[in-house]
């Protein structure tokens, strides 16, 4: 059984404190395989979290989230940074850089053009840990729709919420290229429990105390 978490952000995020030292430590801890570092923007995360790794058996997926005119994309399996938010820009870089697209969190973002956008993705997240349980049953419901593989993950930005929310794949796997072939035709199951709203708040101050920090 391969045990991922496919949504984590580090220290790299202007909205987590997470160092990358404790993402090993707390995904080996609770039982992880793999998980994806998947900050605003940026891989940093992603590749710092892999050199911390790297006398582990934990797998770093590197992945980014980026904001775009159609929604929140998360870019899995890439190399680079994508610097556009041009939704057709973002999609074609992910797949020039042989990577994975995923819509994250669709139903909490309410985009105009959501339908249009879930046909193009590659996979859609149907369940957040930070998203409440009816969106993230749209999720479900839309990848059915368009018949899109899902992936689970928990968005932790704390150190307790990573793997609160994971996929299972019926499979083993060595690689991240095992993890790429199960995430785009495995069978899975999503499995965890949605966070409360506590830790929003906790993100939140989180993000207001680097910013204040940053202006001095």
């Amino acid at each position: 059984m391969i045990e991922v978490d496919f949504h984590i952000h580090s220290q790299y995020s202007f909205d987590s404190l997470l160092s990358p030292r404790a993402i090993v430590k707390t995904a080996l801890k609770k039982g992880l395989l793999a998980v994806a570092i998947a900050d605003h923007n940026t891989v940093k995360g992603a590749v710092e979290t892999a050199k911390e790794a790297a006398k582990t058996n934990l797998l770093v997926i590197p992945a980014v989230e980026l904001e775009t005119n159609g929604g929140h994309i998360m870019s899995l399996f890439v190399e680079n940074d994508i610097r556009t938010q041009n939704i057709v820009e973002v999609l074609d870089e992910i797949e020039r850089q042989q990577g994975v697209s995923a819509l994250l969190h669709p139903a909490r973002m309410h985009q105009t053009n959501l339908k249009e956008v879930a046909s193009k993705v590659d996979v859609i997240e149907a369940l957040n840990g930070r998203t409440r349980k009816q969106e993230n049953a749209q999720a479900k419901n839309l990848a059915s729709e368009f018949q899109k593989p899902v992936i689970a993950g928990s968005d932790a930005h704390l150190s307790f919420e990573i793997g609160c929310v994971r996929t299972l794949f019926d499979d083993t796997a060595n690689t991240l290229e095992d993890i790429r072939e199960h995430v785009l035709k495995g069978r899975r199951m999503l499995v965890g429990n949605e966070s409360s709203y506590i830790v929003h708040a906790l993100s939140f101050g989180t993000q207001l105390a680097k910013s204040a920090f940053r202006r001095f």
